[in-house]
């Protein structure tokens, strides 16, 4: 039997989860805003305190880990040879290893785009390009050009390893901070991420983490293990599958609607149907997809950034409120949380915004065509249409009297009918927050985590 505290920095609340495997469930949470921008320990200070106070006094714990989204997450650029291929095969790898891409870019980098990675003050950039055997000459220049730019982030390599050696020379002779991975796309539409995606893991566990001030408390936790999207990704996917005799629940969506970003996981098999064409890479059971511009607080601003200047002016119509001049209120008052039923309203439409915009982004798309055989389909990204659950978390979800509108904004409606959303899916909510935690403690107890998880999904 052990007793474990969890931990999330989270970019607007530290999150803590005590765990009592002698009871198989959480005795206590507790969260308090993240100061990341003056001292992140005063933040996790003031939640700790706030669980002692529901223990009824300090408790010894046998393991404390954290993960860490904190000062906006992992920032990562992804670099390709083609857009459709190994550009999306980078960003699939900066995306399953908990970060958010925040530039993209394809074939020969220029000046003005080596420039960006600097400026945009990018963690990590992932350069690919080329199926082993193929083209060799652009990521060789992208790499130099990297060098003549003097970038300073982390650099991993997983293009073609024909030029492996090569790069390793031009890491050298720039003084780039390079690091060299098995190709992420071997072969045509062949995907291998896991050597790129473990290998940026340790970069943000070694370097990245004491960028973001949380170095200085170290000496209090034990380990900080994952990137925050990574603990709710496999949390999501040990929900899906289940453990030894403790059965999952099958496909699933978790929706996390956060101060910074929304992340949509969607985690279920590319369906097989003989009349439809599948076309770009092979989607991945477990998916996540991260939008950086919609979010409650930080990236408010940029949910009204999504909309045309018709939908602005017909929200501020119809519901009566000022968009622009709410989400600047939240954008410069990010701590602050809802305590009156007009802030609940804005919230709450807010919330919807973001669950709708980002299952946009993330779901597959089907086409009609008619062909001398038939009529047949063709189909881009993952067919979520047999989903049995939707499942959502994030603040904003958690305390909100009416999630299943937030949630129901993923399902499909009539007016995106080449959208391949769930069907008739059930909602569920993450009710303590805890998915984050339960990937954290799924390391250590994957299946004290499963049920953890389990007992606390509440149905609406």
């Amino acid at each position: 039997m052990a007793k474990y505290l969890l931990i999330d920095f989270g970019s607007t609340f530290t999150k803590l989860s005590a765990v009592d495997t002698a009871v198989d469930d959480v005795i206590a949470t507790a969260s308090s805003f993240t100061t990341v921008e003056t001292d992140i320990s005063e933040g996790y200070q003031a939640a700790l305190r706030k669980l002692e106070a529901k223990l009824g006094g300090k408790i010894v714990f046998d393991r404390i880990t954290a993960c860490s989204s904190a000062a906006g997450g992992l920032k990562m650029a992804a670099i390709g040879l083609v857009e459709e291929l190994t550009v999306e095969a980078a960003k699939r790898v900066c995306l399953g290893a908990g970060a958010k891409v925040d530039l993209v870019f394809s074939h020969h980098l220029t000046k003005r785009e080596t420039a960006l990675v600097s400026s945009e003050k990018i963690d990590i950039v992932l350069l690919a390009g080329g199926a082993d055997g193929g083209n060799t000459e652009c990521v060789l220049h992208n790499a130099k050009k990297l060098g003549e730019a003097g970038i300073k982030s982390p650099i991993v390599y997983a293009g073609n390893k024909d030029v492996q050696d090569e790069i390793q020379d031009i890491f050298t002779q720039y003084g780039l901070d390079g690091y060299i991975c098995d190709n992420v796309m071997p072969k045509v539409n062949v995907l291998n991420i896991k050597s790129a995606r473990d290998t940026i893991r340790q970069i943000f566990l070694k370097k990245i983490i004491a960028a973001k001030g949380i170095k200085k408390i170290e000496s209090e936790i034990d380990a900080i293990i994952l990137p925050t999207p990574e603990a709710v990704l496999q949390a999501a996917e040990l929900l899906s599958k289940g453990y030894l005799d403790e059965p999952g629940l099958g496909d699933i969506v978790v929706v996390d609607i956060g101060g910074a970003t929304t992340d949509m996981y969607s985690i279920c098999k590319q369906a097989n149907r003989s009349d439809v064409i599948l076309h770009g890479l092979e989607e991945p059971f477990a998916k996540r997809t991260v939008e950086g511009d919609l979010g409650m607080r930080y990236s408010a601003p940029g949910i009204v950034k999504s909309l045309s200047k018709e939908e602005i002016e017909f929200i501020n119509r119809e519901k009566g409120i000022d968009i622009e001049k709410e989400v600047d209120h939240r954008y410069h008052n990010v701590w602050t949380l809802p305590d009156n039923e007009h802030d609940e309203f804005v919230d709450q439409l807010l919330a919807e915004m973001c669950a709708y915009r980002a299952m946009h982004r993330h779901v597959g798309k089907i086409e009609e065509v008619f062909t001398p055989l038939g009529t047949m389909y063709n189909q881009t990204g993952k067919d979520l249409t047999e989903v049995k659950y939707v499942i959502g978390t994030g603040g904003v979800v958690i305390r909100s009297v009416h999630a299943d509108a937030i949630l129901s904004r993923t399902k499909k409606m009539i007016q995106n009918t080449n959208e391949l959303r769930p069907l008739d899916p059930e909602f569920l909510i993450d009710e303590l927050y805890i998915m984050a935690a339960m990937g954290l403690l799924a390391k250590e107890d994957p299946l004290t985590a499963l049920k953890i998880m389990k007992k606390h999904l509440k149905s609406i």
